[in-house]
């Protein structure tokens, strides 16, 4: 009876230990990643882009629900504001809309991981939350654009507060940056950075991300692409760590169609990432490609692709999370 309480007590030890080894296991960047799923994305997608949000004109009053639901998401997920606790809006006055606004003025919305190791050192990731309204009686949702990369920054956001809660997070800092403005001249990001609330000269890079819910048109029945604009045009560092990334992890096909200076379509001027690029910040601007329902009503949160989605958002994650973690900053190496 002895011997068999010893072996009992004896292997109840041994699986204790071994379950607290596995619950106390570092969990990696992939892990992390995976945290980002389509189920959640989908969830904070059908909200960010439904009616209620009226088609989040910047100035009126869906913008204004818009910037509330991410502050409110990063206040709930314990991300903190750069600005002051529970302020997670920088002002922007109506006066610099030159009217686009119709008079009212609006917020970029801004939460912020510090770095552990290298905290003065930043990272931008950008996405727009606006959008064009109501037209016709018709709410525009902007599902796709960019309701999408809205939702994608908000889960990196998670999946990076998740690894600062388990002492595993960014050793360089992390600025998410939602800004306004965008669909009538890309105010928000001009306005952030002639009004930056960290030093420009120590932002690493800023990785933009509008449009990648959807397939594009130029792309029909290929369902593991991304578009990658401007990842060489000013670090060559930046485009090598973003392919080795995507090698290693996510295996997507990086399409540079349209970052030929020749494209017609001259997208590299045409988003976020372009005020920072302005500024001799090296930019990553991640995108889906035009497509039937670019700039109409239909485009609607149940036509995104919602696994592709969230593949899309894991690489993302993952470049920052190397940029954040390497050694040495990417070297601007072109102007």
């Amino acid at each position: 009876m002895i011997r068999l309480l010893l072996l009992l007590s004896l292997a109840l030890t041994v699986s204790c230990n071994t379950a607290q080894n596995a619950t106390s296991k570092k969990m990696t960047a992939e892990d992390y990643a995976n945290t980002i799923n389509a189920e959640n994305l989908k969830t904070d997608l059908y909200t960010f882009a439904g009616d209620q949000m009226e088609g989040r004109m910047t100035g009126e009053n869906g913008n204004n629900l818009a910037a509330e639901y991410l502050r409110n998401f990063y206040i709930d997920e314990g991300v903190e504001s750069p600005i002051e606790e529970k302020n997670y809006y920088q002002a922007i006055p109506a006066s610099y809309f030159n009217g686009g606004s119709n008079g009212n003025p609006s917020q970029n919305v801004l939460a912020f991981i510090k770095g552990s190791e290298k905290p003065d050192e930043l990272i931008i990731l950008s996405a727009h939350y606006d959008h064009v309204g109501i037209e016709d009686g018709e709410v525009y949702n902007g599902a796709d654009d960019d309701g999408s990369g809205t939702v994608a920054l908000i889960e990196i956001a998670k999946a990076f507060q998740k690894a600062k809660k388990q002492s595993n997070g960014p050793k360089r800092s992390i600025l998410f940056l939602h800004v306004t403005g965008e669909e009538i001249g890309l105010y928000g990001s001009r306005y952030y950075t002639e009004n930056p609330l960290f030093p420009l000269s120590n932002t690493v890079v800023n990785l933009n991300v509008d449009m990648i819910g959807r397939i594009g048109s130029e792309k029909e029945g290929n369902d593991n692409y991304v578009y990658l604009i401007g990842s060489d045009k000013l670090s060559q560092e930046l485009h090598d760590v973003s392919e080795a990334v995507n090698k290693r992890y996510t295996n997507l096909e990086l399409d540079y169609t349209y970052n030929d200076d020749n494209d017609p379509n001259r997208f590299y001027y045409r988003s976020d990432h372009y005020n920072f690029a302005k500024k001799n910040i090296p930019v990553i601007f991640y995108f889906n490609g035009t497509h039937k329902d670019y700039h109409k009503h239909t485009d609607t949160p149940d036509k995104i692709e919602y696994e592709l989605l969230a593949k899309r958002s894991r690489l993302i994650f993952l470049t920052a999370w190397e940029i954040a973690n390497r050694e040495g900053r990417i070297k601007l190496d072109k102007s």
